[in-house]
């Protein structure tokens, strides 16, 4: 079993789209090709920034959804998917969206002990998303490779928030009166954040694999933060 994780991010692939497709999509068919002639199997990490994020307020992105990426990042994740799946028959594709977890550096990792040491968090407030816990994620795929059903698999926690929401809920399980919160967080906008890339705005994942399969459905990202934010304080 491999799992590639490998993966050149937003911003970096914008500024060297060769380095993007070397790394987020001929990465991935050499490991397709690696997997197939040694009867492996393989699991793709991919993103839900193979979307175009239109309009605001669509219902969840599914696998009957066509991808339209809007930077370079998107593009070759899609031909990453594209070369596992053309490549080895015993593959798994995994799009997941926003992952936090223990030992990352991110807002969504961090906001709520920055705001508990009483630090400034700025907070998008106009891009919308699925969250993913990794735990979670972690939990999920294991339980679809125990079925052997190859697919494209969307693994996010359920429902849908902005950066500025997701760190206003991470105060507030960190103990901090809305007050406080208000006062040291600051709402902003992606126009604002003179970032290379462009970003999708509004991006939440549904999984119609997991449903076909009657897997449970994930668990909120209200209650996957709390476990989370509990697990770190502790």
């Amino acid at each position: 079993m491999i799992f590639n994780c490998a993966v050149l991010q937003v911003d970096e692939s914008e500024r060297d789209p060769a380095k993007a497709q070397a790394i987020n999509a001929d990465g991935p068919r050499y490991l397709a090709e690696a997997a197939n002639e040694t009867a492996a199997e393989i699991v793709q990490f991919s993103t839900q920034y193979v979307f175009a994020g239109e309009p605001i307020g669509r219902p969840p992105y599914t696998v009957a959804d066509e991808p339209k990426p809007v930077n370079v990042y998107g593009s070759t994740k899609v031909g990453g998917e594209q070369a596992v799946r053309d490549t080895c028959p015993h593959s798994y594709i995994v799009r997941t969206s926003w992952v936090y977890g223990s030992g990352k550096a991110s807002i969504l990792c961090n906001a709520h002990s920055e705001l508990q040491a009483g630090k400034r968090v700025r907070a998008i407030g106009d891009i919308w998303s699925s969250t993913t816990y990794v735990e979670d994620l972690i939990d999920r795929c294991l339980e679809i490779i125990r079925t052997r059903h190859y697919a494209i698999y969307h693994v996010v926690n359920a429902g849908v928030c902005t950066y500025y929401e997701f760190a206003l809920e991470a105060g507030r399980l960190a103990g901090l009166a809305y007050e406080r919160i208000d006062s040291l967080l600051e709402i902003t906008h992606e126009r604002d954040m003179n970032r290379i890339a462009a970003r999708p705005r509004y991006t939440p994942l549904r999984c119609l694999a997991s449903e076909k399969l009657a897997f449970q459905r994930m668990r909120d990202w209200r209650d996957a933060l709390a476990a989370y934010v509990r697990q770190d304080l502790e």
